[in-house]
């Protein structure tokens, strides 16, 4: 058996070479970056004004704020003082009626006298 072993030819299939197909070489593209550097100078120029017109107007609005609020005490001011002058106007009509002020005169030691009168042209 061993004869015929060694006399055994040994046949064997060829496996049919597949042709290697040349791979393409992945051409390597320069890597787009998502901003260019114009767009980014663009994104922070639109940031930055943003930010400069959005302080504005909050700054303008607390001015504003700030002047209503004076308004508001001037006004109350007024009112007060506006108030205080009719107590005063009330106070002197009071005050000023003919038997108060001849009253008065007595007390300070005034008396009438009809040939120091002097009459006055009315307007």
């Amino acid at each position: 058996m061993a004869l015929e072993q060694r006399k055994f030819q040994a046949s064997y299939v060829r496996e049919l070479e597949t042709p290697a197909v040349p791979r393409k070489q992945s051409q390597i593209r320069p890597s787009r970056k998502v901003f260019s550097v114009g767009e980014k100078f663009l994104f922070v120029l639109f940031s930055t004004i943003l930010v400069l017109f959005s302080t504005m107007i909050l700054h303008t609005q607390a001015q504003i704020n700030d002047t209503n609020r004076e308004v508001q005490l001037l006004g109350k001011e007024i009112s007060e003082i506006s108030k205080q002058n009719m107590e005063l106007s009330i106070l002197v009509k009071e005050n000023s009626t003919y038997d108060r002020i001849w009253k008065k005169a007595k007390e300070l030691g005034l008396n009438p006298n009809e040939n120091n009168v002097k009459v006055v042209p009315g307007r």
